[in-house]
This record gives C-alpha cells, structure tokens and sequence, in this order.
C-alpha cells in the first residue's frame, strides 16, 4: 500500500532538521537515522534559516517553547524554499503560553502536517480540549463510537489550516480535506514510554521529507510504521520478560529493520 512512500523516502535519505525538546531530542533523531533519514538538531537563532535550507523537512515540536524565535526562522524558509513542516504541538490547551505560541507559529507558516493526540488537535481548532499534562483526556478519547465524527472534524480543520492532520491514540487519524486513513495499529505500552508522540512527529518529517508531493499517504505510512513496529517491539519484550526500556530499545530496532512487506502484513489501515 505504501511500498513508493519507502522507497522515495530510502532513495533520498533525507535531512530533517529538527527544533524539538531536550527530553526526547536523542529518541527523535534516532528514529529519523532508523528509518531511513538524516537528523540535524539545530536550535540557534543564528543558524537555523541556513540549516533549514539544506535539509528537506523540518519538525518543530512545542515541548520547546523557548526556541520561539528559532521555529519561526525555520518555518519562514521551509515556506520559501517549499520544503514540509511538521509541527506536534505538544501540551497544547494545557497552557495559555503554548496556546500563544501555536498561535504565533501558524501565523509566520504554512504547516504540511498538525500532529498531537486528540486532547492536542482539539485545542488546536477550538481551545477547548482538556490535556492531563502533555497526554490526551480520558474524556477527549478516540473509540470506535465516535470515530466518524471525529475523522470529520479532522477532514474540517484540514481544510482550514490547508495541512494534513495525524491524530495519535488508540486509533489514529491521518487526514486532509478529502480523504482519511484510520489506523487500528500500536500497542498500548507505548504511551507509556516517554517520546514515542515525539518520535512518531519526526518520522512523520523524514517521510515527507523524501515525499514532499504526496504528504498525505507520507503521514500515514509514518504512522502506521510506528504502528506495527509497537506491536512487534511488544512481543518481543514478553519474550525476554522486559520492561518499558527494553520496549523502547525493540521500538528503534524494528523500525531500522522495517520494510514494505512487513508493513503491508502487519498493517490495519482504512480509509475513509
């Protein structure tokens, strides 16, 4: 289903330039070198249009609201040389400072890809998603109930910010105006493991990076590679009797060892 997305993302190996948080800057890179791509973690104001230029996408992730200046920068010529933006705007709704800043950061660019959980995307259309910290509510939750409503709202506020929209959770939501992949892969134990959303927000970025045409079914294939690689990183974690780290560290290997046939196995995937 995705074997070209692979492929032109592997052929190019590209650059992603990354301004994200000091929490998960080492997992993100490490998914980006993974799959496939490049990373660079520049954050100076100084450097940032420059390192920009030569890559192929940017992330931008709001752990790091300090870096205002910076992401701006880096949006402006990721916007004039037309490379993809994605942005996680991470714990937003659960302060008025991250609420000003995707404010003022959707104001200076033009986003490729929105990616949060569900509590996130909703503070993004209207503020009045309710975060428990950076995760998603329990009351914001994604289930099969409310899944067609969701997947609408999704396809409307695609419309409006003109950017593909990746809603993460039990379900995931990849979406643009016109049509929807749902996602019925991922484990559970990874919202467990500190930098998994990070990590599925800059893989997202190397994909788009190497499909700047197509960041639709780039966004879900990113996805759903994070996905299937949560479930086999789980089995082998029960085999070895692991925890969380081991987890994480099966994470990282199957995403190195992920391939098209793997995925079209393993995938649950529908469009809407």
């Amino acid at each position: 289903m995705f074997e070209a997305i692979f492929e032109n993302m592997l052929k190019s190996k590209p650059i992603v330039h990354c301004i994200t948080n000091f929490v998960t800057v080492n997992d993100c890179a490490n998914i980006i070198l993974a799959g496939g791509g490049s990373p660079t973690m520049a954050h100076h104001k100084d450097e940032v249009r420059e390192i920009t230029e030569n890559s192929q996408s940017l992330v931008l992730n709001m752990g790091n609201v300090h870096d205002v200046t910076a992401m701006i920068l880096a949006g402006k010529k990721s916007n004039e040389v037309k490379h993809p933006i994605v942005i996680d705007p991470v714990g937003m709704g659960a302060s008025k400072l991250r609420n000003e800043v995707f404010k003022e950061l959707s104001q200076n660019m033009n986003f490729s890809v929105i990616r949060g959980n569900i509590s996130e995307i909703k503070a993004v259309a209207n503020g009045e998603g309710i975060t428990k910290g950076v995760d998603a509510s329990e009351a914001d939750k994604v289930t099969e109930h409310n899944l067609k409503e969701t997947v609408k709202a999704a396809k409307r506020l695609s419309m409006e910010f003109k950017s593909v929209i990746v809603i993460s959770g039990a379900i995931d939501i990849v979406a643009d105006k016109d049509k929807a992949y749902v996602i019925r892969n991922g484990n559970p134990i990874m919202a467990k493991v500190t930098g998994t959303g990070c990590m599925s927000t800059a893989l997202i970025g190397a994909f788009c990076g190497g499909n700047p045409d197509n960041t639709l079914e780039a966004a879900a294939a990113a996805v759903t590679a994070m996905g299937v690689s949560g479930e086999i990183a789980f089995k082998k974690m029960k085999k070895f009797e692991g925890g969380t780290m081991m987890f994480r560290m099966f994470l990282i290997d199957t995403i190195s060892n992920m391939t098209p046939e793997i995925i079209n196995g393993e995938m649950n995937v529908e469009e809407m």
